[in-house]
C-alpha cells in the first residue's frame, strides 16, 4: 500500500513547545465540534458510523505535554446495538534544540482502554502500541510542523472467538500563526481479521485498508461591514470573524459481505466524508478616520492594517505616499504578525535593582516607542542594522529590503534555488545579491509580481502604501494561502 509521505521545510530559530489551535481529535478519523463528534468504525469488516461526545483534557509541563481522550459514541444507524467507549492518554516529551533552532516532539501512549460493541460482537483492545515524532520549526511570523505516525492495535472478539489487527503508518503537517492553524493527518490503517463463532468452528477470515484524510483548520478573515445609520460619525469598519471546521475523508477497501458472509473475492469499494464547523467568532475592530485617502488606490489596504493595530497612528493624516521607513516597517511587520515585544513598550517601568539598559545601535535609545519592536526584530533575524552598532531608523526602505524582511519572517529564504540562477522579471540584474533569494521566493509563493514591464524594481523606495499593499499580501497569505497549501491541496490530490 502506498504510504503517505509528508515533507515540510525545517527552518527555525527560537522553538519552544507549541499548543497547536487546530488538531484533528485523536487518530481515529473524526470530526468534532463545540456539541458531537462522529467518527468511521470498520472493524465489522463493514463501515459504521459512530455519533457522540469527546472530552479533551491537557496537562502542560515545561518539556512535556498530557492529552487524554474520552470518546461516549453509539451507531447513528438506530437498528444497530452497539456502542464505543475509548479512554486513551498520550504524552508528549519535547526534546528543544537551540543550537540548531528546532525541537522534536515524541508522542507515546501512556494509557488506553476500548471496547466497541455491535450488534452480538464485542471488541475490545488488548493492546496499543503508538509512535509519533514531529519536528516544529518556529519562525517569527508562523510556526511549521512535520510528523510520521506508526502503530498497532490488537482486539479480541467476544473475548475468545478471535483476533482483530489494526496496523497503522502515516503522517501529518501543520503551520500555526496568529491567522490560523491547520494540521492535516493522513493514515492508513491495514486490518488483519480472523475468527470463528461457537456454531461454526471454521475460522473466518479477512483483510482490508482504509486510508483517512483528516484536516483541523481555524482562519481569521477580515469583512467590511457597512454603517447603516447615514446620520453617523462613520460610514463602516472591519469585522474580523475566527472560523473553525474540521473535515476528514475515509477511503475503504474491505471484503464484500453478502447473505453468505465474507465474500473474500469480491471487494467493497467506497469513500465516506464527514465535517463538523464550530459557531464562528467575530469581532469588531477599531475605525479609521484618515482625512487623506479618499479615493487612494491603497486606501482600503491602509484601513485594514490601521484596524488591526499594524499602524497606530494618531493623526487624522496617514500621508500615504511619502517613504515608508526602517523603523516603521520593523512595527508593522512584527504587530501584523502578532509577534510581541518581550516587554510592551508602553508600559515600561525601571528599577533600580537591574542595571540600565544598553541599546546596541547608537541612533536608537532604549526609551524609543519602537525600541523593543527593532530589538526583537533584529533578535528574530527579521532585520539587521545599517553597521554594526547603527540602525538607520528614519531612513527610507527599499522595495528589496521589504521583501527580504517578510520571507524572513516566513523563514523561507533558503528555499531558494542553488546561487546562480536567474529570477523571471525583466530587471534581474538590478536585484541585490542579499536580496535574490528572498524575492525568487517572494514571486514563487505570490506575495510579488512584475509591473507592466514585468519589472519587480528592487531599488525604488517604498511608500507607505506601496507598504500596506505588501504587508495586506502578506496577510493574506497566511490567513489564506496556508490552509490551501496544507488542506485542499494535501486532501483533494492524495
Amino acid at each position: 500500500m502506498k504510504r503517505a509521505i509528508l515533507i515540510l521545510m525545517i527552518l527555525s530559530l527560537i522553538i519552544v513547545p507549541v499548543n497547536v489551535i487546530a488538531s484533528p481529535p485523536e487518530f481515529s478519523g473524526g470530526v468534532n465540534n463545540e456539541y458531537e463528534y462522529e467518527e468511521v468504525v470498520f472493524l465489522t469488516g463493514e463501515p459504521v458510523k459512530f455519533i457522540g461526545t469527546v472530552s479533551i483534557t491537557e496537562k502542560d509541563k515545561t518539556d512535556s505535554k498530557t492529552i487524554s481522550y474520552s470518546f461516549k459514541l453509539a451507531p447513528e444507524d438506530k437498528s444497530i446495538k452497539g456502542k464505543l467507549d475509548r479512554r486513551i492518554s498520550y504524552t508528549i516529551q519535547y526534546d528543544t534544540r537551540s543550537d540548531k533552532g528546532q525541537t522534536i516532539g515524541q508522542m507515546s501512549v501512556s494509557s488506553y482502554r476500548e471496547t466497541i460493541d455491535v450488534d452480538e460482537d464485542r471488541f475490545e483492545l488488548k493492546d496499543y502500541q503508538f509512535s509519533k515524532s514531529d519536528v516544529i520549526d518556529n519562525r517569527p511570523a508562523s510556526d511549521f510542523s512535520s510528523g510520521n505516525i506508526k502503530g498497532r492495535k490488537v482486539y479480541t472478539i467476544n473475548k475468545t472467538e478471535g483476533e482483530a489487527i489494526v496496523d497503522i503508518s502515516g503522517g501529518s503537517v501543520g503551520y500555526e500563526n496568529f491567522w490560523g492553524a491547520t494540521e492535516t493527518q493522513i493514515i492508513d490503517f491495514v486490518f488483519e481479521v480472523e475468527r470463528q463463532t461457537a456454531e461454526d468452528r471454521r475460522p473466518t477470515s479477512w483483510q482490508g485498508t482504509v486510508r483517512s484524510q483528516v484536516s483541523d483548520s481555524m482562519t481569521k478573515e477580515l469583512r467590511y461591514s457597512g454603517n447603516e445609520a447615514n446620520l453617523s460619525s462613520f460610514n463602516g469598519g472591519y469585522i474580523r470573524t475566527t472560523n473553525s471546521e474540521i473535515v476528514s475523508k475515509y477511503e475503504y477497501d474491505l471484503p464484500l459481505i453478502d447473505r453468505n458472509g465474507i465474500n473474500n473475492r469480491r471487494r467493497d469499494r467506497g469513500t465516506i466524508s464527514l465535517s463538523k464547523q464550530k459557531v464562528p467568532k467575530i469581532e469588531r475592530l477599531i475605525v479609521p478616520k484618515f482625512r487623506d485617502l479618499g479615493g487612494h488606490w491603497a486606501e482600503s489596504h491602509i484601513n485594514k492594517l490601521y484596524s488591526l493595530d499594524v499602524f497606530d497612528e494618531v493623526s487624522t493624516f496617514f500621508v500615504p505616499d511619502v517613504p515608508m521607513t526602517r523603523e516603521e516597517f520593523t512595527r508593522a511587520v512584527i504587530r501584523a504578525s502578532d509577534i510581541r515585544p518581550t516587554e510592551d513598550p508602553k508600559k515600561r517601568t525601571s528599577s533600580r535593582r537591574k542595571d540600565p539598559e544598553v541599546s546596541p545601535f547608537v541612533d536608537v535609545s532604549v526609551e524609543d516607542i519602537n525600541y523593543e519592536y527593532i530589538k526583537n526584530g533584529v533578535a528574530k533575524g527579521i532585520i539587521q542594522g545599517v553597521s554594526e552598532n547603527k540602525f538607520a531608523p528614519k531612513d527610507s526602505l527599499t522595495r528589496a529590503q521589504a521583501i527580504t524582511i517578510i520571507i524572513r519572517v516566513l523563514g523561507f529564504e533558503s528555499k531558494a534555488p542553488t546561487p546562480g540562477y536567474y529570477t523571471s522579471f525583466s530587471d534581474d540584474r538590478l536585484i541585490p545579491a542579499w536580496a535574490k533569494d528572498s524575492i525568487y521566493m517572494a514571486k514563487e509563493i505570490g506575495l510579488v509580481q512584475g509591473d507592466q514591464l514585468n519589472r519587480v524594481n528592487p531599488n525604488q523606495v517604498l511608500t507607505r502604501a506601496e507598504a500596506s499593499a505588501i504587508l495586506v499580501r502578506f496577510l493574506e497569505f497566511l490567513e489564506k494561502d496556508l490552509q490551501q497549501d496544507y488542506r485542499e491541496n494535501i486532501i483533494l490530490f492524495n
